[in-house]
């Protein structure tokens, strides 16, 4: 299926895990994707995953947390490819963690706000204008399942970051609907990635436990199987479809509580 041939569709965070899969997965449908990330070697192996799913990868190193960097990732982005259709703004951090609120440092407390929320609005800021000039677009804004119901893991900067995506992308959703622009997000639940898959390996048991009260699935997810959600979500598919949060954990469960 080659939906995506001849758009141009910007990741973030597209050097490791949900975005590198995603950048794949549009590649594969035919997509030209810039792989925005801060590391080199690592976008570039992305970059080159593209090529081999039929694809054209461009690499943007982009710091997230800084709003030049995100402006020329856009810029170069329309630069190289010509135009803006579709954006994954993924990149994402954990922030502090087993952590009750009162003792969260401040510096740890901005700094997950700055990379989880300020930069998908950045993001948005510089994506927007560029696709309006393409006619249309759709955007797609990485949450969390701890945007949506409280985590038990001590990381109150993390699910309120998330849980503020969701109300970010929903509004940006109602100012753009009439001018073609759609605007959605996806909520993960545990999936494999370098943010997770330290925690399987070195905590196993703690994972299992939190598959198990998490996901009806009793499992952890695989990158991939997002990476197909957000690519219906920026497809003609979806056309229909905006201000909506798909929630993707393996089926919701009564255990979390």
């Amino acid at each position: 299926m080659r939906d995506f041939e001849g758009k141009v569709v910007i990741v973030t965070g597209g050097s490791s895990g949900l975005g590198a899969a995603a950048c794949v997965e549009f590649a594969r449908r035919g997509a030209k994707v810039t792989v925005a990330a801060r590391r080199k070697e690592q976008s570039e192996r992305v970059v080159r995953q593209i090529a081999e799913a039929g694809g054209e990868g461009f690499f943007v190193q982009t710091d997230v947390s800084k709003s030049a960097d995100i402006e020329a990732m856009v810029a170069r982005t329309v630069e190289k490819f010509g135009r803006l259709d579709c954006a994954f703004n993924n990149a994402g951090i954990t922030g502090p963690t087993l952590t009750p609120v009162a003792e969260i440092d401040e510096k740890g407390w901005d700094e997950t706000m700055a990379v989880n929320l300020k930069a998908v609005w950045l993001c948005m800021k510089y994506e927007i204008p560029a696709m309006l000039k393409a006619g249309k677009g759709a955007i797609v804004n990485c949450s969390s399942m701890y945007g949506l119901v409280a985590g038990d893991v001590g990381h109150a900067a993390y699910c309120a970051s998330k849980f503020a995506v969701i109300g970010l992308t929903k509004v940006a959703a109602v100012d753009y609907a009439h001018q073609g622009i759609r605007v959605n997000a996806v909520s993960p639940g545990f999936v494999h990635s370098e943010m997770v898959d330290p925690y399987v390996e070195n905590a196993p048991e703690l994972m299992k436990e939190l598959a198990r009260r998490h996901s009806a699935m009793n499992r952890v997810g695989e990158a991939c199987e997002i990476a197909a959600g957000v690519a219906w979500l920026c497809s003609d598919a979806a056309s229909f479809v905006s201000g909506t949060v798909l929630r993707m954990d393996g089926g919701e469960t009564t255990r979390l509580y």
